[in-house]
């Protein structure tokens, strides 16, 4: 049973909290929130200022023109709040020096007419906990999920004065922050695929960690973070580029990882022409809970890790290779490339389709759409006398032979070219073990930066108390 207050008792509650004053600044289709707070009673106590500035002339006018030329990104959501914020420091502190100024900001795109948009939206709160402190900020990036504009513009609303009121009432523990945020919403609603915070009210909050908690808490399905480990807007980043993705549990990532994502970004290269590459290491959420429970630090210490090498990270709750292939569709990727190993193809074949209606043969449109290439990364058993497992010997079902041929002879899967022979025995778990134990030679298995990483921060269950330093 959920015990959450609704929108409008939580305005009410702010309203009539008379130390908490702000503007509402909204632009597009979000303009709900502050029509929440003027109609809960009592919004003379907390609203300073309601703006829309629903005209591109004049909101450029206000808040200024954007290098990108568009009106929903994270710049203008936060030009907005500066702006506002700041207006309110100078006409207003002087009057009310005991209260705590706040400004929310929205700007969103809801469905058009023909439904042919992607309904998204930025919306974020400045505010402070007590007057003399400093402020804080939230900024999060929403998709729409309503099948009509107007349910999705309620959503907004909902979500916005969730947002105020947590950050008044739920700040000072991530997951209660996190969980405010969708009181009376749901997934099928609003999704929720980016969130930064800031400032002397978040002090105790890891950004990366609260990204991961969207995931595990299935308010969105992936999260991204570039090559320095700050979190992005996978669109950003991907949008219209050709992708090259490697999915591994990289525990520790070793040179093998190292190879794979090497080999895969210079064949598919080859393959686009030379076009610039977006290149990814993707971890799944299963990946991540190998050993039971997720751990924050070992979360971090992969994403560190990579970041180590210049490689951007995608966390990801899709499991199935089709599910992974629609969520890349979204971009409107030029070409994909999927790198993996052996045992990941095979997976494709021998995978559970029953809650897909055209069961493996729909799984594997999905998977392999037009622009979509699988390359095929080898393995050896245990050593370099060991058989090669390639697309030449690899075993798949008898009844998925036939699929297996076709996809090679239409080149939609191929073997890597020019990979590292020599690594083919090194495996993560296997290194995982070495580490654990304090056994010599493991450092011999991964790149030295990451060595060295490992080593200094004691990570992966590494017995520091033996490392002399």
């Amino acid at each position: 049973m959920n015990t959450a207050k609704t929108a409008n008792q939580k305005a009410l509650q702010l309203n009539l909290d008379e130390t908490i004053y702000g503007t509402f600044a909204e632009i597009g289709a979000g303009q709900d929130v502050a029509g929440i707070f003027f109609k809960a009673g009592a919004a003379s106590g907390t609203v300073a200022k309601s703006i829309s500035a629903y005209d591109m002339t004049f909101s450029d006018e206000i808040y200024g023109k954007e290098t990108s030329g568009r009106y929903v990104c994270q710049s203008r959501v936060e030009k907005m709040l500066d702006y506002e914020y700041d207006l309110l420091q100078q006409r207003l502190r002087e009057k009310f020096p005991e209260r705590k100024f706040f400004v929310y900001a929205n700007t969103v795109s809801a469905r058009n007419y023909h439904g042919t948009n992607d309904p998204n939206g930025w919306i974020g709160v400045k505010f402070q906990r007590s007057p003399a402190e400093s402020a804080s900020m939230v900024v999060m990036h929403v998709r729409m999920h309503d099948n009509t504009n107007l349910l999705q513009q309620k959503a907004i609303g909902v979500l916005g004065v969730n947002l105020v009121h947590a950050c008044y009432q739920g700040h000072n523990e991530s997951l209660n922050f996190l969980d405010r945020l969708m009181d009376n919403l749901s997934r099928e609603r609003v999704e929720i695929d980016m969130i930064k915070v800031s400032g002397p009210a978040f002090e105790t909050m890891d950004n990366r960690v609260l990204n991961l908690q969207l995931i595990v808490r299935s308010y969105t399905d992936a999260i991204m973070f570039n090559e320095s480990g700050a979190v992005c807007l996978a669109k950003d980043e991907l949008y219209k580029k050709n992708i090259v993705l490697t999915r591994g549990s990289y525990r520790p990532p070793t040179k093998v990882n190292m190879d794979i994502l090497k080999t895969g970004q210079l064949n598919f290269s080859q393959d686009v022409g030379g076009e610039q590459v977006v290149s990814l290491a993707e971890i799944t959420i299963n990946h991540l809970k190998e050993d039971g429970e997720l751990t924050q630090e070992d979360f971090l210490a992969r994403v560190d890790l990579l970041n180590t090498i210049g490689q951007k990270v995608l966390i990801t709750n899709l499991p199935q290779f089709f599910r992974l292939s629609n969520y890349l569709s979204n971009f409107k990727p030029k070409n994909v490339g999927l790198v993996m190993g052996v045992y990941n193809f095979m997976q494709i074949f021998n995978g559970d389709y029953q809650h897909v209606n055209g069961g493996i043969l729909e799984a594997l449109g999905r998977v392999f759409r037009p622009y979509t290439t699988i390359y095929l990364y080898p393995y050896r058993e245990a050593s370099q006398d060991d058989q090669l497992i390639n697309l030449s010997t690899v075993n798949v079902e008898k009844e998925h032979k036939t699929l297996l041929d076709h996809l090679v002879l239409t080149k939609k899967v191929k073997d890597l070219v020019g990979y590292d022979d020599k690594l083919l025995h090194i495996y993560s778990r296997k290194v995982l073990t070495m580490i654990r134990n304090n056994e010599t030679g493991w450092e011999e298995l991964v790149p030295k930066e990451i060595a060295k990483t490992i080593n200094d921060k004691c990570l992966f269950g590494h017995p520091c108390e033996h490392i002399i330093k």
